[in-house]
């Protein structure tokens, strides 16, 4: 698994050119006086995000930045400390939450950009192993919206939706090391039209990576822990490499560990480059690359059933080739004939093999003291595969399984591009991103070897797949997708914003079939050939930010928003392509997409000693989509359906109290009343479903933490209560409820030697050891009524340790 070193070699030459071209330019002949005269008038210079995740200096704070914007860097330190105090790790703004990289100390080294969500209060995160970087077994929710009807960017590059076997980005795990976050803001509420994304129905996350340090240094950090756990981290920081101010970094990233059940391992290395030019005092171009080489051993799937019979420890046979080879022919060795469908049970293997490249250039251009440009140029490309041993199928060569291997492709390039302009009391924000997204979707079957004898085997899941004996399946997707928006923010006060703005959207789908193997699909053509349009001319959104008296806020925030077509591969998901040419032609022309009005209201205080916050929502969903599943999991009968209307209301409260110094307890409690609005009727079947509860995401939650830092230790320990979450769309089968309990500590030694600081960390994950079960994802089919095999279980209590050390 070698290195792309000629890429970052590339990337650096290409810095190097950018910077020699740069370091004259100036684009507004103002800018150097400006910044002068807001220096000897005692303003402080802050730096504030844009939507393109550049950085610029403001000369001119503002008491209530717009509600719909990021908030800025101050909005993190503002209120105690943010980038430095160990118990205010997020603050929360009008609609927006924004995490800070202290978040990342507290948890265990290597741990994802999601899972550090699930301390946000009405954030669900939920995974199979204890860092969140099994790509396979995530869930994400944001106040009832999945992980795929919310928008992602990552400095302002589109990462489209985060799910396994994506179609248009790139999960978060891969885009960015978590040690070279900078700061993340949350919008669990309308979300923005300045998102660039294609799937946001309200929530929507932006990250921002760290910039570049002004001295030369670096970090190395080494962490290991249960399931033979090696977590490796290197950084190194160029510094001001010249007067104008020219910087980057470079760093590594390795995380290797064991299944915590069964055998195999899940690798992830990484390699982040970014460089930072000044262009005068005020304007800068930077540019992002990310390399990312992942190969993971899957957790095998469950269903009820199986987990309670077998129990919680189901694991695939490899290296036990023949026990899967023997459970192909019927013969059971391990209790498999004890469920309803023993060949299920347990396959050979499952695993996940991607390497992706993802850069992206912004400019953040100040034209005029009341203009400003940000633009950011990005190009994605992936070459994966998903592999799974079947039962179901025979090899071409008599062997009684084979290996179904999914080989996807995507290669996208875009652009987005806005201008701020800034007139009296109103901030106008216009803009517009554009995408060509290519996805490449075929599965093929290949060979297993046979058994002849007693001869033991152990078949590579990871070898190079090299001619398949059928092709199953082929889609070849293309799509453009274009957004515009405006909006204007108008302040008639200090501190009062209201904003008012829409968005367009426009993406239009064509798909072609690129192969079909009847006797696997069941059809004698996919949809092929044909094409869907989504398409919203008036979006609208609206939001108020108020902050009266000394430490209270109220807010507001509605919008209306829509979701284009998905894809996936044939009966892989709910998307409407996803299925055959006949079942298309009957759905064309009722077929909608996805919209929803969202709305939010809240109220916030803030002081010294007491964070209270208490905020509603509504949200109306329209033409829901949904996968009704049957069949086997290697083959599973996948049927897309619109679920019609879905509401959904819902409350979140939370509490910080700092009692005295050092010291922070943290409670938040979290309600959602989710159902569908409609019935649903299948093959003349007409299944209960109106008044249900919506699948997968809990009614209740209670969140809990504190946080103590005693001289140089600090300790961390959070606990969390989620509640059963419906299985079945009659809600007929549940997963029931659970707690979950983490440790951390962490001490700081300061300057030792050439270190400027060493620190030694130590965490626990699943304090209690507590069992639980993981929808792994909308698209893995929930069933109508009664079970289904799309489950996984959650990691057992691990322990970590480390050190890392600063230069």
């Amino acid at each position: 698994m070698g290195l792309p070193f000629k890429a970052i070699k590339a990337s650096f030459y290409f810095s190097t050119i950018i910077s020699s071209l740069v370091a004259g330019w100036d684009f507004s002949g103002k800018a150097a006086h400006a910044a002068s005269r807001a220096h000897k008038g005692g303003l402080e210079h802050v730096k504030s995000r844009h939507p393109s995740g550049s950085s610029a200096v403001s000369t001119k704070v503002s008491a209530t930045p717009a509600v719909h914007r990021k908030p800025s860097t101050l909005a993190l330190t503002a209120r105690g400390s943010e980038a430095v105090d160990v118990h205010t790790q997020h603050k929360s703004h009008g609609g927006v939450t924004a995490i800070s990289a202290q978040a990342f100390t507290s948890a265990v080294a290597g741990t994802s950009v999601l899972k550090i969500l699930e301390r946000v209060p009405g954030v669900l995160f939920q995974s199979d192993d204890p860092q969140g970087v099994d790509t396979g077994g995530v869930k994400l929710y944001m106040h009832g919206f999945s992980q795929n009807q919310i928008g992602f960017a990552l400095d302002g590059i589109p990462l489209g939706e985060p799910v396994y076997r994506n179609y248009n980005g790139l999960n978060t795990v891969e885009a960015i090391s978590s040690e070279n976050v900078g700061r993340m803001d949350i919008s669990q509420g309308a979300g923005a039209v300045d998102m660039p994304s294609t799937n946001s129905l309200g929530g929507a996350l932006n990250i921002f990576s760290s910039d570049p340090k002004d001295k030369m240094g670096g970090v190395l950090a080494q962490n290991g822990g249960s399931n033979s756990t090696v977590h490796t981290f290197i950084r190194f920081d160029s510094g001001k490499l010249n007067e104008s101010g020219t910087k980057f970094y470079a760093s590594y990233m390795r995380n290797d560990t064991k299944l915590w059940k069964g055998s195999g391992d899940q690798f992830l290395q990484q390699v982040n480059f970014k460089l930072v030019q000044p262009i005068r005092a005020e304007s800068k171009v930077s540019l992002f690359f990310d390399y990312s080489d992942l190969s993971q051993f899957n957790y095998q799937a469950e269903s009820l059933e199986m987990v309670h019979v077998l129990g919680y420890n189901v694991a695939n046979t490899y290296p036990n080739y023949r026990q899967a080879y023997l459970a192909a022919q019927g013969i059971y060795t391990h209790g498999e004939d004890k469920t309803s469908d023993p060949k299920d049970v347990s396959y050979y293997a499952g695993t996940t093999t991607t390497t992706d490249y993802l850069g992206g250039l912004n400019f953040h251009l100040k034209m005029a003291d009341n203009l400003n440009w940000d633009t950011v140029v990005y190009g994605h490309g992936q070459d994966a595969a998903t592999q799974w041993s079947s039962p179901w199928m025979a090899s071409a060569n008599g062997a009684p399984l084979s290996e179904i291997v999914k080989q996807p492709s995507i290669s996208r390039f875009g652009l987005t591009s806005g201008v701020t302009y800034t007139i009296a009391r109103n901030q106008i924000h216009a803009g517009l991103w554009y995408e060509n997204n290519k996805y490449v979707s075929n599965m093929f079957a290949y060979d297993d070897p046979l058994l002849t004898g007693n001869e033991t085997l152990t078949p590579n899941p990871f070898r190079s797949w090299k001619n398949p004996f059928a092709k199953l399946w082929g889609q070849t997707y293309n799509t453009n997708t274009l957004q515009t928006y405006i909006e204007d923010t108008y302040r008639p006060i200090d501190n009062l914003s209201l904003n008012a703005g829409f968005k367009s959207l426009l993406s239009t789908t064509h798909v072609g079939q690129t192969g079909n193997y009847e006797p696997y699909t069941g059809t004698d053509a996919l949809a092929g050939g044909v094409g869907l349009t989504t398409f919203g001319a008036f979006l609208p959104h609206f939001s108020a930010d108020y902050r009266f008296l000394k430490h209270h806020e109220i807010y507001f925030d509605i919008s209306e928003n829509m979701r284009a077509y998905p894809q996936s591969g044939y009966h892989l998901s709910s998307s409407p392509f996803a299925v055959s040419q006949a079942a298309f032609d009957l759905s064309r022309n009722s077929i909608k997409p996805e919209t929803d009005w969202a709305y939010s209201v809240g109220y916030r205080y803030n002081s010294k000693y007491l964070d209270a916050s208490v905020s509603g929502y509504r949200v109306n969903f329209s033409n829901r989509l949904g996968a009704m599943v049957a069949g086997s999991q290697q083959n599973p009968q996948t049927t897309v359906m619109n679920l019609g209307g879905v509401t959904m209301n819902g409350v979140d409260a939370a509490l910080t109290v700092r009692p005295f110094k050092n010291f922070s307890i943290f409670n938040s409690i979290s309600y959602n009343h989710s159902t569908y609005d409609n019935n649903i009727t299948q093959q003349g079947v007409t299944y209960a479903v109106k008044g249900k509860h919506v699948v997968n995401y809990p009614m209740f939650m209670y969140k809990a933490s504190a946080d103590y830092k005693w001289n140089r230790t600090s300790f961390h320990a959070d606990a969390m209560y989620i509640g059963k979450r419906y299985f079945s769309y009659v809600n007929d089968t549940n997963l029931p409820a659970y707690w979950m309990v983490n440790f951390g500590m962490r001490h700081d030694f300061g300057r030792i030697g050439p270190a400027e600081n060493l620190a030694l960390t130590f965490n626990i994950t699943n304090l209690t050891n507590a069992k639980y079960l993981i929808m792994t994802g909308d698209d893995g089919g929930n069933p109508l009524s009664g079970d289904y095999q799309s489950l996984v279980v959650g990691a057992p209590r691990q322990f970590f340790g480390g050190v890392r050390a600063d230069f």
